[in-house]
C-alpha cells in the first residue's frame, strides 16, 4: 500500500477540527500512517483525533507510537478511556508499555485492567527483563494431532479473529506440550478428511520464555519465520513472538551498541525528545573516565622525559604510534563485538579467534612497521627508523590482541561487550603503545 498524502481536503478538515469527518477520511489508512498523522498534530489535537477513532483501530494505532508518545497521550485520558484502550491492546504491546513507564504509573494502569488481563499482565511481567517471556503474545491458534484438517480449519475460523498471526498453527498434545507447527497454507491445501498427524514432520523450532531477546532475533533471522513459538521449561506452549516485535528489539539493540561504541550511555528516548541535561549525563561520565585514563599516557611520557630530551625526533612519532594503536584496537574490538552479538562466534571460540587475530596482527604490524621505519629513517636517521619500525610492529600486534580479547572477557563476566568501546580501547592502547615506544627507544639508543 502506498503512503497516504494529506490532501487539501484533509487539511481543511483538520484546521476546522471536524474530527468525525477526519476519522471517516483516514479509516482506510494503515495504522502506521494514522500514527504519523497523529504525531504531526499539536498535543491538544492529538487527543481529540485519537478519541474520535474506533476503539480497536485506536488500540492498533497506539501500538505504533513511541513509548514517550504513548505516555504523553495517556496523560490526557480519563480512567475509562485508559481502561478501554488497555483492554484492546494486544498482550505483548501492553507488556511493552508497562515496561517503559515509571513503576508508579504502571501500577496505576494495572489497577484499571480486568481480572483476566491483570493476571495475564502479571504473568508476563514476571519473566526476567529482556527475556522472550516479556515479549511474547500469549494468544495463538493450536490444534490436536488426531484432529482432521476440516476440524482444524473450523477451529481456526472460530478462534482466529483476534489472533495477531494465524499464518502458523501449532500442534499440542493433551498436556499442552508443543509437537509441531503447520503453515495455514498446508491446512488449506490438504484434504479435509486428512489427519493433522499426517501433515506433521515434528521439526518445530521453539524459544524458551527465559531466552534473551537477542536469541530470538538471531533465531528468526536464521530460520526466516514470521513468528516463533515460545515454550516453558516443560515444553508447554505458552505464546509466540512475531517479527514486528523482534524488529523493534533488533533496532533498539543496534542503537544501544552504537551509543556504547561511542562511549555514550544508552538513551531510552529518541534524541529529539532528550533534554540537554539527559544528553549531558549520558556522556559526561565516560568522558571523565577517559580523562583519568589519559593521565596514564601523560605519566608514561613524563617517566621517559630524559629519553625524549636526548632524542627530540622521537616526539614527532608520538601521534603516529598512539593513533595506530587506537585504530588497530578499535578495528579488532568492533569485529569481535559484532561477531559475538550476532552469534557468528561463541565464547568457546576464543582460542581459535585469538590465533586468527594473532596472524592478522603480525601481518598488519609488519606492513605498518616497514612503512613507519622508512618515515623514521628520513625524519631522524637509521636508529630512529629502527625504533619506530620495531615499535609499530609490536604495538599493532598488542593492540589487535587487546581489541580481540577484551570483548570476550566482558562477555564472560556477563557484561555487554559493546562496553569495550572505541574510545576505551583507544585510551588503553595509547598508554601501552607509548610505554613500548619509549622502552624500545631507551634500549636501542642506549639511554
Amino acid at each position: 500500500m502506498e503512503s497516504q498524502a494529506i490532501t487539501p481536503e484533509l487539511e481543511e478538515l483538520l484546521r476546522g477540527r471536524r474530527w468525525s469527518e477526519v476519522r471517516k477520511h483516514v479509516e482506510e489508512w494503515s495504522e502506521p500512517e494514522i500514527a504519523d498523522l497523529l504525531m504531526g498534530l499539536p498535543s491538544s489535537e492529538q487527543v481529540l483525533l485519537f478519541r474520535s477513532l474506533p476503539r480497536e483501530l485506536a488500540a492498533e494505532v497506539f501500538a505504533y507510537l513511541d513509548y514517550e508518545e504513548q505516555n504523553e497521550l495517556l496523560r490526557h485520558f480519563t480512567e475509562q478511556e485508559t481502561s478501554e484502550l488497555l483492554a484492546n491492546l494486544d498482550a505483548d504491546d501492553r507488556t511493552a508499555l508497562f515496561e517503559e513507564l515509571p513503576a508508579n504509573v504502571t501500577l496505576r494502569l494495572m489497577s484499571l485492567l480486568s481480572p483476566e488481563d491483570l493476571a495475564e499482565a502479571k504473568k508476563l511481567l514476571g519473566y526476567p527483563e529482556e527475556s522472550v517471556g516479556r515479549l511474547m503474545n500469549p494468544d495463538y491458534i493450536a490444534v490436536r494431532a488426531h484432529w482432521t484438517v476440516a476440524r482444524a480449519l473450523d477451529h481456526v475460523r472460530r478462534w482466529g479473529q483476534d489472533i495477531e498471526n494465524i499464518n502458523l498453527v501449532y500442534v499440542r498434545d493433551a498436556d499442552g506440550r508443543l509437537l509441531d507447527e503447520l503453515r495455514l497454507r498446508e491446512l488449506i491445501l490438504a484434504e479435509p478428511e486428512e489427519s493433522i498427524s499426517d501433515l506433521m514432520d515434528e521439526s518445530v523450532v521453539a524459544l524458551s520464555a527465559f531466552d534473551d531477546r537477542e536469541v530470538a532475533v538471531r533465531m528468526m533471522q536464521k530460520y526466516d519465520y514470521s513468528a516463533l513459538p515460545v515454550v516453558d521449561s516443560q515444553g508447554v506452549l505458552i505464546g509466540m513472538v512475531t517479527f514486528d516485535d523482534l524488529f523493534d528489539v533488533a533496532e533498539a539493540e543496534a542503537t544501544e551498541d552504537m551509543h556504547k561504541g561511542a562511549a555514550v550511555s544508552a538513551l531510552r528516548v529518541s534524541y529529539d525528545r532528550a533534554p540537554i541535561t539527559m544528553l549531558y549525563k549520558k556522556r559526561v561520565g565516560w568522558l571523565m573516565l577517559l580523562v583519568v585514563l589519559n593521565l596514564v599516557s601523560s605519566g608514561v611520557i613524563g617517566a621517559f622525559e630524559e629519553t625524549l630530551e636526548a632524542a627530540i625526533a622521537l616526539a614527532f612519532f608520538i601521534p603516529l604510534i598512539a593513533d595506530s594503536c587506537g585504530n588497530t584496537g578499535s578495528q579488532s574490538s568492533m569485529l569481535m563485538i559484532r561477531a559475538l552479538v550476532t552469534g557468528d562466534i561463541e565464547l568457546s571460540d576464543w582460542l581459535r579467534t585469538l590465533a586468527k587475530e594473532l596472524g592478522v596482527g603480525i601481518l598488519l604490524g609488519l606492513t605498518l612497521g616497514f612503512l613507519s621505519m622508512f618515515l623514521g629513517f628520513f625524519r631522524g636517521g637509521p636508529i630512529i627508523g629502527l625504533v619506530v619500525g620495531i615499535t609499530m610492529v609490536s604495538v599493532v600486534l598488542i593492540s589487535n590482541l587487546i581489541g580481540t580479547v577484551l570483548p570476550f572477557i566482558l562477555t564472560r563476566l556477563k557484561l555487554d561487550p559493546a562496553t569495550a568501546s572505541a574510545p576505551l580501547i583507544t585510551t588503553i592502547a595509547d598508554a601501552l603503545g607509548l610505554l613500548v615506544y619509549f622502552s624500545v627507544a631507551t634500549a636501542l639508543l642506549d639511554l
